[in-house]
């Protein structure tokens, strides 16, 4: 199962970017698009079909010989960005209707669920994920705004610019795996 994260400044510029897999098991769901094509299509495009079908598509890619080969470099990476940057406009509604930090499931793509956590600053942390976790999902979300705080306290870091620390990549690493 994979997460990914997002955290977006108020002007919604990209600062930081985690993808984590879990070693949670998955269930086995079978793909409401695929079902839907004829069997040609899915093996000559199965990296497009994986990649719109769900979150384990970051693991594959279209093999010639037809279906689709295990890779771990993320392959499919533009197509969870659109998904994170389609829900933008969703989340940012939430946040004018009510007035939470954690907004838990504001959009949903498939088997991806999109939760946020927007922050005083209009800081906002987008997580692409398979499973309902709300619980984890808040506490992993409280962890990496204190992390995203005491980086923004550090006076050799500007606000608003990439997060390159790889302190701070390893401390949401391993909230990730905590919670996540």
């Amino acid at each position: 199962m994979s997460h990914h994260l997002f955290l977006l400044s108020p002007s919604d510029t990209p600062l930081y970017e985690l993808t984590h897999f879990s070693s949670r098991p998955v269930q086995n769901v079978s793909s409401p698009l695929a079902s839907n094509l004829p069997s040609w299509s899915t093996s000559a495009f199965a990296g497009t079909l994986t990649a719109l079908s769900g979150a384990s598509s970051a693991n594959q890619q279209y093999n010639p010989q037809g279906g689709s080969a295990r890779i771990g470099g993320g392959k499919d990476r533009h197509v969870i960005q659109m998904v994170a940057n389609a829900s933008l406009d969703v989340i940012e509604d939430v946040m004018r209707k009510e007035n939470l930090m954690y907004l838990k499931s504001v959009d949903k793509f498939n088997e991806w669920t999109v939760s946020a956590f927007v922050t005083p600053g209009n800081m906002k942390f987008v997580l692409l994920h398979e499973a309902r976790n709300d619980e984890g999902i808040k506490s992993f979300f409280m962890d990496v705004w204190e992390l995203y705080v005491k980086t923004m306290l550090n006076p050799f870091h500007t606000a608003h610019t990439p997060i390159r620390s790889a302190i701070f990549d390893a401390r949401v690493r391993a909230s990730a795996k905590k919670y996540l």
